[in-house]
């Protein structure tokens, strides 16, 4: 049996919008194919490519999430919470902002969650994921 899902409604993009959320999903991609397996390698990539941002303005990081899953099904799907929280967070810093990265446990059932957050809220999500969710990551 099947579960009904509704995607987030796509958005306008400029050429340039669209450039840089097809990039930043292809980049996301290669980082997590290089460090599969190798968390910490992965984060001390994205603590260095934070340095020289401030935070991010949560109109920046909403425009950024449409983007992402805009051009992306997998983004824009339920499944896709790393690949799209990890995208925008990309997305962010190439403007030279900065959102926190957040990957989160539960238990039982065993399950994960990544997410975004500017000024310490969650961005875009359906529900606050601290109250369900542990974080065990944060960038």
């Amino acid at each position: 049996m099947s579960i009904p899902v509704a995607l987030p409604k796509p958005v306008t993009l400029t050429v340039g919008e669209r450039l840089s959320g097809h990039v930043a999903v292809g980049t996301a991609r290669v980082l997590l194919c290089v460090t599969r397996g190798r968390p910490a390698l992965l984060i001390g990539i994205l603590r260095i490519a934070q340095h020289g941002t401030r935070p991010a303005a949560l109109t920046h990081v909403l425009r950024s999430r449409a983007i992402v899953e805009t051009v992306s099904l997998r983004c824009a799907s339920h499944y896709g919470c790393l690949l799209r929280s990890l995208t925008i967070l990309l997305l962010c810093q190439w403007r030279g902002q900065r959102v926190t990265w957040r990957i989160g446990v539960h238990s039982p059932p065993p399950s994960s969650h990544a997410w975004v957050e500017a000024d310490g809220q969650p961005v875009g999500e359906p529900f606050d994921p601290h109250l369900l969710y542990t974080p065990i990551i944060t960038v």
